[in-house]
């Protein structure tokens, strides 16, 4: 398939720091300092994106530049962006089961960039209603595993057979086995069925941690909540971990581990 976008790699080196001259000035007078200069980046990039993918136009380079973008967005409101470890994902040749905590909306729209780095393409769990979102629902039918979250069972049948089906075709999958996104993170409500995943399919976990309150959860409507350009964002990756247990319990633990030591540190700061 010929897209618009080429090839970038956004991350050389492997990390990624907001450089200092970043904010549009202008932009937050225009907006008063108000969070709707971010969403008014958000609906742009939400509408180009679901633009190209109606037309059949969106792949894993237009999924990259857009991701990117919402990175540069958040930059743009004064914001501050920290990545790092993105290039364990080169350690390993074919397609990973990305696993790591979630807070906000923001990984979901951002990830993909960093994934796709080192991997051809990738595929996310989402939640089914963003299938119906307007624009942004374009990219979920082609970029998303949706699943309802109001049913265990379905949802463990649908993530362990569309994604070892993707898996196989070449696509790493980013799952968030928490339940709903939280600032707070729990491991009791942190499932294992990416390390199931992981193994059924034979393929490697990169575990992730991410620190994404810069954006909150809305009062009335969840996606459109508050932001908080004075909480940096942040998202580092692990060591690839290999799924050699019986059960999968012990890289289980080893992938809550990494999250809280993550968190621990950035809360420090």
């Amino acid at each position: 398939m010929k897209t618009p976008y080429p090839k970038v790699n956004y991350f050389p080196g492997g990390k990624y720091d907001t450089k200092d001259g970043a904010t549009k000035l202008w932009q937050k007078i225009l907006f008063l300092g108000t969070r709707w200069q971010f969403y008014f980046h958000s609906f742009r990039i939400a509408i180009n994106s679901g633009s190209l993918a109606k037309k059949g136009l969106y792949g894993p380079n237009e999924l990259s530049y857009n991701a990117f973008d919402l990175i540069r967005s958040a930059e743009y409101v004064g914001g501050h962006v920290h990545v790092d470890g993105i290039d364990n994902f080169a350690k390993i040749e074919g397609p990973v089961v990305v696993i790591g905590n979630h807070m906000s909306s923001f990984e979901t729209y951002a990830l993909p960039c960093m994934v796709l780095e080192h991997k051809k393409d990738t595929i996310l769990v989402v939640k089914k209603e963003l299938v119906d979102y307007p624009f942004f629902g374009e990219v979920a039918k082609i970029y998303g595993i949706p699943v309802s979250r109001t049913n265990p069972r379905e949802d463990f049948k649908t993530i362990m057979t569309e994604g070892q089906r993707y898996i196989e075709a070449g696509r790493s999958v980013i799952i968030f086995p928490q339940s709903t996104r939280s600032v707070e993170f729990k491991p009791e409500e942190f499932n294992s069925i990416g390390v199931k995943l992981a193994k059924r399919a034979n393929v490697p976990v990169i575990p992730f941690a991410l620190k994404t309150d810069f954006w909150g959860n809305g009062k009335y409507v969840k996606d459109f909540g508050p932001v908080d350009t004075s909480k940096d964002l942040h998202f580092s990756f692990g060591e690839p971990i290999h799924i050699k247990s019986a059960t999968g319990k012990e890289e289980h633990e080893q992938i809550v581990k990494f999250i809280q030591g993550k968190l621990a540190e950035w809360n420090k700061e």
